[in-house]
């Protein structure tokens, strides 16, 4: 006889299934959307069937089937400062910009947040395309003024940025390669707390979707059960307290897009990345 925790992680698996369901349906009417686990956490039910869920997991971070409670998910005190002054740019580009970083050199990309300042050593030698991206769009304040704007806690367990829009639904006009997926961090399926990747489109089910990152992001909190579908191309090397104070003050229900915004006031206010 199932005892009552596996009972709730069943639950949680057919609840994620109906999640992707709606998502895929959603996905058909917004392509532009950005999905940061498209493919998910792969899951097995108790027919043995093998299906993913995506990125707008529960945000009350408990396993079991419920919808999330707005008074339990709506109430944890606001941990961070208000933003500075400035509004998110609208600026696009036709194509990817040319190859320009050097693969040998070591590059840093510091995220000055409400919240504190996340710093992510970037591995241009290893995903050379989208640090590059990363390096152009910085340059010219793409990422200044934007809110993060999804925090996931079950299973899955990241912050996601990016996306001046703020919906999930944003990008640079342009899209950069995958990159680096068999990296050796990577393994059993599991993204590393500390790791940091790019979002995309990328549907498991139909192998549609690659190399469709943009500009969202997602810096992994805790260790996270993910396919090695998504681009990773930093570790965090500072900051990993500020993270910890976005987690700990949780997530909202879900918004009309699926995004379950963190609790805490996240905005970019400045992002540099240096040759170091």
């Amino acid at each position: 006889m199932a005892t009552k925790d596996q009972r709730r992680r069943q639950l949680a698996r057919e609840k994620f299934a109906r999640q992707q369901q709606r998502r895929a349906e959603q996905h058909g009417r917004t392509r532009r959307r950005t999905v940061v686990l498209a493919a998910g956490l792969a899951v097995v039910l108790a027919a043995g069937a093998a299906v993913y869920a995506s990125v707008g997991l529960s945000g009350d971070g408990r396993e079991d089937a419920a919808a999330p409670d707005p008074s339990a998910t709506s109430k944890a005190p606001d941990p961070c400062r208000k933003p500075a002054p400035g509004e998110p740019g609208t600026r696009q580009w036709k194509k990817e910009p040319a190859l320009s970083v050097d693969r040998s050199a070591g590059y840093t990309m510091e995220l000055r947040t409400t919240c504190g300042e996340i710093e992510v050593a970037l591995d241009a030698a290893k995903a050379p395309h989208t640090v590059n991206s990363f390096n152009f769009l910085a340059g010219r304040g793409y990422f200044d003024h934007t809110r993060c704007h999804r925090l996931t806690e079950g299973s899955i367990f990241v912050l996601q940025c990016g996306d001046p829009k703020g919906t999930g639904e944003g990008g640079p006009g342009y899209t950069v390669p995958d990159e680096n997926l068999k990296d050796s961090r990577l393994k059993g399926g599991v993204y590393p707390a500390g790791t940091v990747a790019m979002a995309n489109r990328y549907q498991a089910g139909t192998g549609k979707g690659r190399d469709t990152g943009g500009s969202q992001f997602f810096l992994v909190y805790r260790d996270s059960q993910l396919p090695p579908d998504y681009t990773p191309f930093g570790r965090i090397t500072g900051g990993t307290d500020v993270l910890k104070k976005i987690a700990d003050a949780g997530a909202a229900p879900p918004d009309g897009n699926d995004n379950t915004a963190p609790n805490a006031t996240v905005v970019i206010d400045k992002a540099v990345v240096r040759r170091s």
